[in-house]
């Protein structure tokens, strides 16, 4: 008779590939209490989401949720169209 393993996975973040329990929680700076407003005049809030290279930067690295990252990338293509902001940088 064959026996049956046991294939349990380690809850423990200790494990050589599994996934740790250990992380941190990612809060998007655009959502909130105190948040500013996504609007293609605010230039001070849009330039920070704009590489030196004006490419948008992906919200992996601006920590935006997904709704909030559409937007952003509307509105700055909006600034873009009546030149507040510029399509190509240095």
């Amino acid at each position: 008779m064959k026996r049956k393993k046991d294939k349990k996975k380690s809850k423990s973040g200790n494990s050589l590939f599994g996934k740790s329990n250990t992380g941190y929680n990612k809060t998007c700076p655009l959502s909130g209490k105190n948040a500013p407003e996504i609007n293609y005049k605010n230039l001070k809030l849009l330039k920070k989401y704009v590489s030196e290279t004006a490419k948008i930067l992906p919200s992996r690295i601006t920590n935006v949720s997904l709704g909030k990252q559409k937007k952003l990338a509307l509105e700055i293509k909006k600034a873009r169209a009546l030149a507040l902001l510029p399509y190509v940088g240095n």
